[in-house]
């Protein structure tokens, strides 16, 4: 079985809108992508990252914002903080990779590193940070958390933002502003033909 179905598994014992069952089906999907983009090439290849990167980069901003405040009261400062350290320093590597040709070498092996770090991070949530959120918040609570994530995801960047990556009041501060101008992007991106 593999680790994305393992996640799928625990988030459907979870009740629907709860925080973390959300993150875990998020976390089950980027997994799914990281294989996709490995396994493709050329246009193709290029699409599964662009939608790699934006789920990425919308699913960090929401934890920032939403989880982690509640993660250092239940977890503890050190482990939120180390969480917002991995997101700082993974979405660095995410702006190097959406400037590589995805049809390079370099990219490959840079993307399998970068794999590695995030699946790592992943694990961590759901080992550590996860359970002292849900062990420290009744149901309504994690139901709430995870309203104000999915509304925070509609807004939140679609692109990496390294400046204000592992900061929660960095990610409230220039976070709409960096999402305007990111889903703009986008959408000019689309009209052109992804070019």
């Amino acid at each position: 079985m593999s680790d994305a179905t393992k996640e799928r598994e625990e988030a459907a014992r979870l009740p629907e809108g709860d925080v973390v069952r959300i993150l875990l089906e998020q976390h089950a999907r980027i997994r799914d992508l990281f294989a996709e983009v490995k396994s493709a090439q050329g246009e193709q290849k290029k699409s599964i990252f662009d939608e790699l990167r934006a789920l990425l980069a919308v699913h960090e901003t929401a934890e920032e914002m939403i989880l982690r405040p509640t993660a250092k009261k239940t977890a503890g400062k050190a482990e939120a903080e180390a969480r917002n350290h991995e997101e700082q320093a993974a979405n660095k590597v995410l702006a190097q990779l959406e400037k590589m040709d995805v049809g390079s070498p370099e990219f490959d092996g840079r993307l399998a590193a970068f794999e590695r770090s995030v699946i790592e991070h992943a694990e961590h949530e759901e080992q550590e940070e996860f359970p002292a959120v849900r062990q420290g918040c009744d149901e309504a609570q994690l139901k709430r958390m995870g309203a104000q994530l999915q509304m925070v995801e509609k807004i939140a960047p679609t692109h990496p933002h390294p400046t204000a990556a592992g900061s929660p009041t960095a990610q409230w501060i220039t976070g709409p502003f960096a999402s305007l101008v990111d889903r703009a992007k986008d959408a000019l991106t689309r009209s052109r033909g992804g070019t």
